[in-house]
């Protein structure tokens, strides 16, 4: 353009749109530009104290993205993602999957596109977001959180966790009472009827119990 209030697109706007995190699409015919249009996301309400819960429990955080690296730095920063990912394809998404879980040992991908279907198969525990989430990326993940709160995801992570505590604990303490009245019961320290109501019923009703307290592990 020849007047001097024109703006340079392609030098000033989609730079300065990039850099606040909006995904630029362009508009023209097949003689000049005509104009850019800005699209972005809404960060998610809870994004960022998802992100903080996770980090309290020790869990590093990788965002992974098809968009540009101007947008994904601005998304990033504002939830506090620890490291991020940008232009990726899905099998570029599924190669960092693979590199993080060597890092790493085990990873846990989030998501709920198609372009999140083969991280989420390729990663130790695909989790996919149950409301908003694709049929395929539901039908490809190992779990599929019904409702749409990402504060599901720590929550899973700290039932998870004392699930496998309590698993644990059962499992040892059966295994502890067992032994005792198999030892106990032929040197007659023990009444056959003791030990079947100790070790039946009694450890029946005791990882039961054990196992009730999963119920106080609620969301935040």
């Amino acid at each position: 353009a020849d007047r001097e209030d024109c703006l340079d697109l392609l030098a000033d706007v989609v730079p300065r749109f990039q850099r606040e995190g909006k995904t630029v699409v362009l508009v023209g015919t097949d003689e000049e530009l005509e104009g850019v249009l800005a699209i972005a996301d809404e960060v998610r309400p809870t994004a960022k104290k998802t992100v903080a819960r996770l980090h309290e429990f020790g869990i590093e955080t990788v965002m992974l993205t098809g968009d540009n690296e101007g947008t994904a730095r601005a998304v990033a920063d504002e939830v506090g993602v620890g490291e991020f990912r940008a232009e990726l394809l899905p099998e570029q998404k599924v190669e960092a999957v693979d590199e993080l879980t060597d890092r790493y040992d085990s990873v846990a991908m989030v998501g709920d596109g198609v372009n999140d279907a083969p991280a989420l198969a390729a990663a130790t525990v695909g989790v996919a977001m149950g409301a908003a989430g694709t049929d395929t990326a539901i039908e490809t993940a190992d779990i599929a959180l019904l409702g749409d709160d990402l504060l599901k995801v720590p929550y899973l992570y700290r039932l998870a966790r004392k699930a496998n505590r309590v698993i644990r604990q059962n499992i040892w303490a059966s295994l502890a009472v067992k032994a005792v009245l198999a030892v106990g019961a032929p040197l007659g320290l023990v009444s056959v009827a003791m030990a079947i109501v100790v070790g039946d019923m009694g450890m029946s009703l005791g990882v039961t119990g054990n196992a009730m307290r999963l119920a106080n592990v609620r969301p935040d």
